[in-house]
């Protein structure tokens, strides 16, 4: 009975969607006015001090087990949680910080294979063709077209920078090689790949001799800290200063400036939340160890403590909310066989990261943002308006 309390004290207030709970015993409660467009259905109680403890973790592994059934869209349903101003997610009463994190050389090598590291194969079932793990950019009607709109990322990216040919280009946490080999061969960059993945490292070193690019590109299997005293004329991270940590962060500008040129630009893509820094502990445990989303503010702060400035700020939040709905529709149409690969468990949550996070994205609980940035004085070197971006 107390339980029962505890949780319709918890979900009375938390959606702005007609949602209908059914409880363990089989009693049920709709909470909104209208026709359920979710059903969540409790299999079982979840003990009270593990919900205290931390909502995220409590309920995400509940869903994973199979003791929570969710009938409708998660998406949906975690939007309205974001959405609602009484909602338990907002709510500082359900709110617990976790433990510091650590981010050593080897700890940071760890949280990356971990989740990179899972097999090429299972990300080939639903990136698009290019493997790009990270937020796409759509132009014009093109909101289905995945591949397309990755590639149109990429060139984004490289016009912000006003790329020249024979410079040189670091990609600190290049994935699977896109942005950097596409400096290479349509900017005739001289270009260097940064990754701790060994899945992409031997998939990027394939790529490079597949195009001939050998004279011209590079992939190192090493931290970024540890690049010596080599520069770079620009420089790109793209979904890289969300696995730093808060306490490694400044240290993260720090280098981009140590490897920059005196002249140099670096376009810095990533999450950040304009509310503030935050975490997740159920990302933090199961998919992204030692991440951390941090705050707008904060980013600044650390951009300027490090002597560089800000040539252009764009934020890309409803790209991303795209990006992971295709991401989800193309998990969800090869689910039997990521199944038959990971197990049901795995399966679970990894369609609850990708709806969360879209979810997440689109009631702007978190927003993904590119820094333009410059080596002392804003855009010194850089056009004096906006055009050359889309030429």
């Amino acid at each position: 009975m107390l339980e029962k309390t505890f949780y319709k004290s918890l979900l009375s207030h938390s959606f702005n969607i007609p949602v209908k709970i059914i409880f363990w015993d089989g009693s049920s409660v709709v909470y909104g006015d209208g026709e359920p467009e979710v059903t969540v259905t409790f299999k079982e109680k979840i003990p009270i001090r593990d919900i205290t403890k931390n909502a995220s973790i409590a309920l995400g592994e509940a869903y994973m087990d199979g003791k929570i059934e969710i009938q409708g869209s998660i998406q949906k349903l975690i939007e309205s949680a974001y959405e609602s101003t009484s909602s338990f997610m907002r709510n500082s009463k359900f709110r617990k910080f976790l433990p510091k994190q650590g981010h050593s050389e080897k700890e940071s090598e760890t949280d990356v294979q971990s989740h990179y590291d899972v097999g090429n194969d299972f990300y080939k079932l639903w990136l698009d063709d290019t493997m790009t793990y990270s937020c796409a950019y759509f132009t014009g009607d093109n909101h289905d077209d995945l591949t397309k709109a990755q590639e149109d990322k990429v060139q984004h990216i490289l016009k912000k920078l006003n790329p020249k040919p024979g410079k040189t280009f670091l990609d600190i946490g290049c994935g699977w090689g896109i942005l950097m080999l596409t400096a290479a061969k349509e900017y005739g960059m001289k270009v260097t790949g940064v990754t701790l993945s060994e899945e992409q490292y031997r998939f990027v070193q394939e790529q490079i001799k597949k195009d001939g690019l050998e004279d011209v590109a590079e992939v190192k299997l090493v931290d970024y800290r540890e690049l010596g005293d080599q520069k770079w004329d620009y420089i790109t991270s793209v979904g890289m200063f969300e696995h730093v940590g808060k306490e490694n962060l400044g240290l993260y500008f720090k280098d981009i400036q140590r490897y920059l040129t005196d002249d140099g630009v670096a376009l810095i893509h990533g999450i950040t939340r304009q509310q503030g820094g935050a975490y997740n502990g159920w990302i933090n445990k199961y998919i992204f160890p030692g991440g951390y989303v941090p705050g707008l503010v904060e980013m600044v702060q650390h951009i300027e403590e490090n002597h560089m400035q800000i040539a252009d700020i764009e934020m890309l939040r409803r790209h991303y909310q795209r990006t992971l709905e295709i991401w989800d529709a193309n998990f969800n149409a090869h689910r039997a066989q990521i199944q038959d690969m990971m197990g049901e468990r795995f399966t679970r949550m990894w369609d609850l990261y990708l709806q969360a996070c879209a979810a997440s994205f689109e009631s702007g609980n978190i927003d993904v943002i590119q820094y333009l940035i410059t080596k002392g004085a804003s855009g010194k070197n850089l056009p004096m308006t906006r055009d050359y971006m889309t030429k």
